[in-house]
Formats: C-alpha cells, sequence, structure tokens
C-alpha cells in the first residue's frame, strides 16, 4: 500500500472523528473529500501530490458547497409550527373571564399560566375570544 494512500485513509477518519467532537458539519465533508481522495489514489497510483492537495482542496469545497444548497436549504415544514410560539396558540380560544376586565385591563389565568389581557370593560363569567396578541399581553374580544 502506497504511503500517500494511507495519508488520505487516516486524513478521512481523523477528520470524520473530529466531526464528532466538534460537530459542524464542515469536517464531515471534508473527511468524505479525502475518502474520495483515498479512492482516487488507489485507482490513479501514479498522481503527483500536488495534484492530490489540489483535488482534495476542490472536493472540499464543492461537498461543502453541495451539502449548503442541497441539504440546509430544505425547509423543513414542522407538523406543530407553533409549538415553542405559547401565545399564538392561543389566538381564538373562547374563555370565561374569571376577572373583570377594568380599564381596559385584566390578567387571567389559561391552563397554568397567568396572562395579562386587554380589551372592553367587561363583568367576570363573560365569554371571550383572544383575537391578537401584543408582545406578551393578549387582545380579546366579546363573542
Amino acid at each position: 500500500m502506497r504511503w500517500d494512500a494511507m495519508g488520505w485513509a487516516a486524513a478521512a477518519l481523523l477528520l470524520l472523528a473530529a466531526e464528532t467532537l466538534i460537530p459542524g458539519a464542515f469536517m464531515l465533508w471534508m473527511g468524505i473529500a479525502a475518502a474520495a481522495m483515498f479512492v482516487g489514489v488507489l485507482l490513479l497510483p501514479d498522481t503527483s501530490l500536488l495534484l492530490q492537495m489540489f483535488a482534495f482542496v476542490v472536493l472540499s469545497f464543492v461537498s461543502i458547497y453541495l451539502y449548503r444548497t442541497w441539504f440546509r436549504s430544505v425547509d423543513h415544514d414542522s407538523d406543530h409550527p407553533l409549538l415553542n410560539r405559547r401565545a399564538d396558540q392561543l389566538v381564538g380560544r373562547i374563555i370565561i373571564l374569571d376577572h373583570a376586565i377594568v380599564d381596559g385591563n385584566a390578567r387571567i389565568k389559561i391552563d397554568d399560566t397567568f396572562w395579562d389581557i386587554t380589551g372592553p370593560d367587561l363583568p367576570i363569567g363573560t365569554q371571550i375570544r383572544i383575537v391578537a396578541l401584543d408582545g406578551a399581553t393578549l387582545k380579546v374580544h366579546p363573542t
């Protein structure tokens, strides 16, 4: 076995191992480029070291470019788009006031969280719909 082929195999293994220790996806693709160089040197054993280095750099850039354009640009649609946007989940929900809205403001408990609400003055027991958000304040209207 030639030493340059072994060098590319070692470089591929080291880059792939480094990716597991320092994740960032760049060393993974450079490791794949080094593995491709290993195969290339086995298939074309008379390739000069300068040409091998040039091919490795080109393969690294191409593999990283392909990763960035094909894998990272894919828009992953979530089946729960509002999962971490708790207040957005409440818009449209109908609740019954447990505190009167006085001077346009009140504080109510929805599920396990207290929320500030704004809306027209309404008595306790009125059924309201959450219609919008203003920061962390819910805007409500009677139903």
